[in-house]
């Protein structure tokens, strides 16, 4: 019994950790195929954007795009957001 327990407390800890990561933005590794600059302040035009964003993994488009349809997450991220959805959130 005390092995079922601490097999779920952890796979909880798991979830919970998997959650609190679940802003795409916090990792910022992928964003710099998507603009000019190591500033991150000129996007690239969007055919080169449209590039990018389909050279990404399908998980992570889609976790963009839920994101980006979420206002308070997305105002940070305007501009960026407005390509991803001006893709149609294309998954």
């Amino acid at each position: 019994m005390g092995t079922k327990i601490a097999c779920l407390a952890a796979a909880a800890i798991g979830l919970l950790a998997q959650q609190a990561s679940a802003d795409p933005f916090s990792d910022l590794a992928a964003l710099p195929t998507f603009y000019t600059d190591a500033a991150m302040k000129t996007m690239k035009p969007m055919a080169e954007f449209r590039k990018a964003w389909f050279a990404m993994p399908k998980r992570d488009r889609t976790k963009m795009t839920k994101t980006c349809n979420d206002s308070a997450m997305s105002k940070p991220h305007a501009a960026f957001c407005a390509n991803v959805l001006a893709l149609g959130g294309a998954n």
